[in-house]
């Protein structure tokens, strides 16, 4: 299952309203590298009759069944990397360089 943080919630609501794609669903994608590592892409999209449907906190997620393999277990937040850089980032334990965030942040 795909999760989406209650911050990542917040700024893709934002996104939506500012960009007119409000309505639409976030489209999620994946590929895998030949050294493991896991890229991705996102976008507001309509939902196709193929599409897995999903909904996290409040966002209508989509994707097709192809990247559900990498996907699977990941999750999406929205984080300050260093001072003034908020940036959305995936956390996904498949990728070989995931490391857990510690507890408490």
């Amino acid at each position: 299952m795909f999760k989406v943080t209650p911050a990542a919630a917040e700024q893709i609501d934002k996104a939506a309203q500012q960009g007119g794609t409000a309505g639409l669903s976030l489209r999620l994608a994946a590929s895998q590298a030949a050294d493991g590592t896991i890229s991705y892409r996102m976008g507001f999209d309509e939902a196709t009759g193929d599409d897995i449907r999903q909904r996290c906190d409040g966002v209508d997620v989509v994707m097709a069944p192809e990247y559900i393999p990498l996907l699977d277990q990941a999750t999406l937040d929205f984080v300050e990397m260093e001072p003034g850089q908020i940036n959305f980032i995936f956390l996904n334990p498949k990728d070989p360089n995931f490391v857990p965030p510690e507890q408490g942040n």
